[in-house]
């Protein structure tokens, strides 16, 4: 499997959070507080992403799935920003910058999230297509958006295939065990969305 992110201190850019090689994605960890009856934790603070991206945040819905064994979901990029967290079980998340104008245009990073892996949380900004793959499941994926879902337009949306080679993503499992929708199995190659990008 291809490298995984790691935060290091070299990437933080606020106390707990850290750039990842991709402009407009951040890893936020979490603060746990442990004790004989479980844990709290604080996943994230708004005013500290608000900073971040240089204007005010303001979560319009909040989302939650749960996904089974060899399920896996992506890639899609929509037109609003988002904070990932993986609540139970493990995922494998690989997220792709398909933003035409962006520098990193075409680069990968994955993460491993939820139990055994990384415990904090990702914000992503509009135009990074995200994707998890169910490692241990179930998979409960939460995400705060700052639209309302009815609310976005659609025109911003895009789904492109997880097997692109273009993108060359390390999956866990084997295209043949995966569990996918009918969306995800059809979805267009980077190249045929962004056919001026590959001239």
């Amino acid at each position: 499997m291809a490298d995984l992110y790691q935060p290091s201190k070299d990437w933080e850019v606020m106390e707990g959070v850290f750039e990842t090689g991709i402009k407009g994605l951040w890893y936020i960890e979490r603060k746990q507080f442990d004790d004989e009856r479980g844990f709290f934790a604080e996943i994230a603070y708004v005013d500290k992403i608000a900073k971040l991206i240089g204007q005010s945040l303001v979560i319009k819905q909040v989302n939650y799935s749960r996904s089974l064994d060899r399920v896996v979901r992506g890639m899609h990029a929509e037109e609003w920003k988002k904070l990932i967290t993986v609540t139970c079980g493990l995922a494998f998340c690989a997220l792709a910058d398909i933003r035409p104008n962006s520098a990193s245009f075409g680069k990968v990073v994955s993460f491993k999230l939820g139990e055994g892996g990384l415990a904090g949380s990702l914000f992503v900004e509009e135009g990074i297509a995200n994707s998890f793959c169910v490692i241990k499941g179930p998979v409960d994926y939460v995400y705060c958006v700052d639209r309302q879902y009815s609310a976005r337009d659609p025109k911003g949306d895009a789904a492109i295939s997880l097997f692109d080679p273009d993108l060359n993503i390390d999956w866990p499992l084997k295209k043949e065990e995966m569990i996918l929708s009918e969306r995800d199995k059809n979805s267009v190659m980077l190249r045929q969305r962004f056919p001026d990008k590959f001239k």
